[in-house]
């Protein structure tokens, strides 16, 4: 996919503005699918780069910075971009800068774009959401600006690609010259910080003046100053009396009196008294009442699409899959290499691409919803809200999306900038019941509940109702403690801009949605599949001699009891698994879980179905030998019929609600632990999450069934 170039002698440059600028759409429409996910180096936040031809025998390395309002960060995606222009020797360190403006919101984007400018990089501004201008009547003079800030302006359409190939010119120009001529500064240090500069610029090799000064306002988190030089110029700024705060307020304040007079020279707008499309919808999109419900009403399709569109797709999947190994073992000589590749290979993949459909669904609807500008508007109506819990107005996606599948819920907090607020999202995410308990829920909700009618309402259905909300609940409760427990030196406010309504780009749609599908299968997909094999291992394996004693047995015990073909063979497997590693674990945390009223099959179908939630059944109806026999018996029938040693029904109403709960709040997914390792970076958040979860579930069951036994 990539060019084999020499990345000494590539060009690297960097897209930069702030958020809801038009920056990805442009490096979309720069790069295409020639583009990589990974992440910046020793950091968590997403780092996206890819290769754009210029000419026919020039290519250079776009990478996408993360949006920021200033080179004062107030967040950890902010501080990474301000971190990629102030560290000399990092990889992404560029050679120019595509410093992409939004002409609605000139104003606020000047003060980034000085700032850039005083970093003395060559620099290249877009001038982007041109359309939306004339449709707020406001013309911007580019050949005005250009000579007022002495910088090439290129006008761009970065959802459509106008000025691209303009755009491209104007990068190969200035990328060909050999030295880059210094545009006037916008800022003038005053004395005190003028004499710092020199004390620094003595200790270490900066950029210019005001390169060195910010190193000396953010000393205290850029990565790669050593503990010597923090502490020496920690010792400067104490000799002079620096107060970061007071000098960066008084420098934002001189830069807008420098730029704000440039404004009116450049933009001229045709004012109207009438209300824009945007004014009117938001009247009702963003009311207090409406508004939340008509969100509510969307994320509600979003869910049923999610759970109904992705259904028969998944069942595709899954089939497929299943009659590819039933033929590869039909075709291939029954030894370990083929159930290596039947039983524990092919399944993991299906694992892995079985999730495909559902996060395409969600990320397709999601990106539409930020195509037209929806989005943002949900974030703030609902941010004072989730901040009580210590979450993010982002956050409501994810919990909501939850109810699907926690993978691509996890996936989509990548949207949330405070990295507080987005870790406590990933790790209470999993607490809202996902469409894979639903099999778990629907064999064992009949123990519980019997079925009657409460008026219109099946009483089982208002029982599963009931359990989606103790998920809410539950992963509420969880983003307080973590908002108590969890430190961080970020500010925990939210700062966005609300963006026109207009129609979606398909292109860049196509493209976000491709990237975020490709990130998990070759992500957490390795992950997945790894954990799959050695669960297969441990359910297909055990000590010779016990395997082999338990076949024979039950290959005995079969005969007596008159069994067909199929049921000898899902009775002796279900003996095989009795003895194999999984049987073994399961009776070793028999005594802990039998406080709960789990018995050691149970415990098995625990152990197993930590591949995925609904392998319970599966798992289950082995270890019982359930399936349609000559009774033609149901999976619950047989369950009802089920006894322990002391002749008593092992499945009752406790057991079966303490069973529920456990499903409910465990965290019984290795598909998301893998996510959650993916997202973090870190196996220590997956742990965590592990522990704290299936500690959760442990007491609650506990609970539950000692007060109904």
């Amino acid at each position: 996919m990539y060019p084999d170039l020499d990345m000494t002698q590539t060009k690297k440059i960097a897209l930069l503005g702030n958020p809801n600028s038009g920056k990805s759409s442009l490096f979309n429409q720069l790069t295409g699918l020639r583009q990589k996910v990974g992440n910046f180096p020793g950091v968590t936040v997403e780092r996206k780069s890819g290769y754009a031809k210029l000419k026919e025998d020039t290519e250079v390395l776009i990478v996408d910075l993360p949006g920021t309002y200033s080179l004062y960060p107030t967040s950890a995606d902010e501080r990474i971009a301000v971190n990629a222009l102030l560290d000399k020797g990092n990889k992404d360190y560029p050679d120019l800068i595509i410093y992409i403006a939004d002409v609605t919101n000139l104003e606020r984007h000047l003060l980034l774009l000085t700032q850039v400018v005083d970093l003395g990089f060559p620099l290249l501004v877009a001038l982007n959401m041109n359309d939306v201008a004339e449709e707020q009547h406001l013309q911007c003079d580019a050949i005005k600006l250009s000579e007022e800030l002495n910088l090439e302006v290129v006008k761009i359409n970065g959802r459509t690609g106008a000025g691209l190939e303009v755009l491209k010119e104007k990068i190969s120009q200035l990328l060909s010259q050999d030295q880059w001529e210094r545009v006037s500064d916008f800022y003038t240090l005053i004395p005190q910080e003028q004499m710092i500069v020199e004390e620094v610029r003595h200790l270490l090799p900066t950029r210019n003046d005001y390169h060195a000064l910010l190193l000396v306002h953010h000393l205290s988190w850029l990565g790669f100053l050593t503990e010597d030089e923090k502490q020496n110029i920690q010792n400067i700024r104490d000799k002079h009396a620096f107060h970061p705060i007071n000098n960066q307020l008084d420098e934002i304040m001189n830069r807008y009196k420098k730029f704000s007079p440039i404004l009116p020279r450049i933009l001229n707008r045709s004012y109207t008294t009438a209300k824009t499309l945007t004014d009117k919808v938001d009247a009702v999109l963003t009311h207090k009442i409406i508004g939340p419900f008509i969100f509510f009403m969307l994320m509600f399709f979003v869910f049923q699409a999610i759970f109904s569109w992705s259904a028969l797709p998944m069942d595709y999947i899954d089939e497929s899959f299943a009659m590819l190994s039933v033929s590869l073992q039909r075709a291939l000589p029954v030894n370990l290499f083929t159930r290596l590749l039947t039983e524990g290979l092919i399944p993991g993949i299906s694992g892995i691409l079985v999730f495909v459909p559902q996060i395409t669904i969600l990320f397709l609807l999601i990106t539409l919803l930020e195509e037209v500008g929806y989005m943002s508007r949900a974030v703030f109506m609902f941010d004072s809200i989730m901040q009580k819990f210590g979450l993010n107005g982002r956050s409501i996606v994810s919990l909501i999306s939850g109810g699907a599948c926690a993978i691509p819920a996890i996936m989509s907090t990548r949207t949330i900038s405070n990295w507080k607020e987005r870790l406590t999202t990933i790790m209470v995410t999993p607490l809202i019941s996902c469409s894979a308990r639903i099999p778990v829920f629907a064999i064992l909700i009949g123990f519980v509940m019997p079925s009657y009618k409460i008026g219109f309402f099946n009483a089982q259905g208002l029982v599963f109702m009931g359990l989606y909300l103790f998920g809410v609940v539950a992963a509420l409760t969880a983003a307080f403690v973590f908002k108590k427990v969890l430190k961080t030196e970020e500010y925990s406010f939210l700062m966005l801009e609300l963006p026109e309504y207009r129609q979606p780009h398909w292109k860049n749609v196509f493209y976000t949605v491709y990237d975020k599908v490709r990130s998990f299968v070759f992500g957490a997909g390795k992950i997945i599949l790894i954990i799959s094999l050695i669960l297969w291992f441990l359910a297909s394996f055990g000590p010779p001699k016990m395997m082999k004693m338990a076949s024979d047995v039950a290959t005995i015990e079969s005969s007596l009891l008159h069994y067909d073909a199929q049921q000898t063979a899902l009775y002796v497997a279900s003996k095989k698994l009795e003895f194999s590693y999984a049987g073994y674990a399961g009776r070793f945390i028999e005594p802990v879980i039998k406080p709960l009223g789990f018995d050691w099959k149970i415990g098995i179908a625990l152990i197993t179905s930590f591949a995925a939630r609904e392998v319970f059944v599966g798992t289950i109806s082995t270890l019982y030998s359930i399936g349609r026999d000559a009774d033609n018996l149901t999976i619950r029938q047989k369950l009802q019929q089920e006894k322990n040693n002391e002749g008593k029904p092992v499945f009752t109403s406790a057991v079966s609600l303490s069973l529920i709960l456990f499903y409910l709040l465990a965290m019984q997914c290795m598909s998301t632990l893998a996510t959650v390792y993916r997202e973090t970076r870190s196996w220590k958040w997956p742990a965590i999450q592990f522990v704290y979860m299936t500690g959760a579930a442990y007491l609650v069951s506990l609970l539950v069934y000692q007060l109904l036994k």
